[in-house]
Parts: C-alpha cells; structure tokens; sequence
C-alpha cells in the first residue's frame, strides 16, 4: 500500500547552508507557518548544499538547527525525504532524529486520490552520460562505505572540490548544451511505465513548470520543482516555492510573498 494523503506541499533543492541565511530562515519560516497546514511534506532531494555524513552534524551548529526544526515539523505533519545529488550520504541517524521517513528514488504515493511518482531527478538526465557514471559509481555501498571513513576535514575537502567543479562545469557550458542537464522524454517514460504512472514530480533542474509531455502512445504530466535562493539577488529573480496539492487540484505557491 502506497502512503495516502488529502493535501501534501512538495519541496526540493533549498541547498541549505550557512553562507545563506535568508534562505535558511525561509525554511525555518516554512516549517513553522506553511507546511503545517497539509497532511504530509515530501522533501525531494538536496536539502543541504552538500553532506558528508551524519557524524558531520555534531560539529555544526547550523545543521544542528536544521534537524531540530525538521524534528519539530514531524511532531506536527508526517515528513517524507528522498535523497538528492547532494546529499545521498545523509543516512539513518539523521532520518530517526528527524522523524522523517525516507522514500527511495523514485517512489510512488497518493495525494488528493491521484498518484503521483516522486523523484529527486538527477537519474532521468540521461543525456549527461558523465554524471551517470559518476552517480553510478558514488551511489556505491562500498564506494561510500571507504569515504565515511576518511576524517571529516578530508570529506569536506573533497565535497567543496566536486562542488566547486560541478559550478565551473555549468558555467562553461555552451547556451545550446544546457539541454544535456535537463531529464529526458525517454527517461521520464521509463520511469513511469515502471511505477504505472501517469504523474510524475521531480526537483533538480531548477526549471519549475508543468509539463504536458507524450512518447508514442505514453502521455503523461511533469511538474517540475524550483530550486530556493534568497541570498543572491544578482543572479536573478530570488526563489522560493512548493508544490500544493489538495482537493483543489494542483499550483505552486510562491513563498516569497507569503
């Protein structure tokens, strides 16, 4: 049996750090006035910037802050999390002293009597063969395994340096190629014909829309969530937005405003 709820918000890619504050205080903000008004909250991957284990936690205030108010939500509203590309390492000890319930990529649920295939996004961007064969071999138990054992200042070293790539890699990316960063048609199909669905909600691309998408016979919906950012005005519009879904139907809301 899928979980089942009447009214749920979905959110993704906050990239939750300290250098951003406002962004932070949004989602402190979020899980206090917003998200308890629905039956559930579904998380949809990188929440954090970066994350390099649970033992991390113990040494930052910040995430400290962070896990006391997701534990808070959960006392109020039933807390789902699927893990991004950023933080696949966050492991059972933070998901118990949360109280969410971790979900597996991608993961099917009901809302509003609808169903509804939940991912994170990063797999469906098959056209980045690159990335596909880094995720392969980072989503490695033993590969994760030998790097949580390193002492913690090498992991960060090591997080910042893929981070710091990651930013240059997409900065020089020519205007005609970004396409290779966004999912597929032929991923999404597959996807959905796998979960027997017809919906589907993933984060990622930082390209929020509704999409009314078809492959041969296949037809199906996207909605794509936004990425949040409230601390750097000049890259362009501040963001920060979740997906609503009730017995009204389907609309982002946008939490700048609210």
């Amino acid at each position: 049996m899928i979980p089942q709820y009447a009214s749920a918000l979905l959110i993704s890619d906050l990239h939750l750090t300290p250098s951003m504050p406002l962004t932070a205080q949004r989602f402190f903000d979020f899980c206090e006035k917003e998200a308890p008004t629905v039956e559930a909250v579904f998380i949809l991957g990188d929440l954090f910037e970066y994350w390099v284990g649970d033992d991390a936690v113990m040494h930052s205030p910040f995430q400290q802050e962070v896990q006391r108010a997701i534990a808070n939500l959960s006392t109020k509203v039933k807390t789902y999390y699927l893990h991004g590309n950023r933080d696949f390492l966050i492991g059972h000890s933070f998901i118990k002293k949360t109280g969410m319930t971790l979900l597996s990529d991608p993961s099917s649920v009901e809302i509003a009597q609808q169903k509804w295939v939940l991912a994170h996004g990063d797999a469906l961007c098959t056209a980045d063969i690159g990335y596909q064969i880094f995720r392969s071999w980072v989503r490695k138990p033993w590969i994760q395994r030998i790097f949580l054992s390193l002492p913690l200042h090498w992991r960060r070293g090591v997080a910042q340096h893929l981070r710091s790539n990651s930013h240059n890699q997409y900065q020089q990316q020519p205007p005609g190629h970004l396409h290779k960063m966004d999912v597929t048609r032929a991923a999404c199909a597959a996807v959905l014909r796998d979960q027997s669905g017809d919906r589907l909600i993933h984060g990622h691309t930082h390209l929020p829309a509704h999409h009314e998408e078809s492959l041969g016979a296949q037809v199906w919906q996207r909605w794509v969530l936004s990425d949040w950012d409230l601390d750097h005005p000049e890259s362009g519009r501040p963001r920060a937005s979740a997906l609503l879904i009730n017995g009204d139907g389907v609309r982002y809301l946008d939490l700048i405003k609210h």
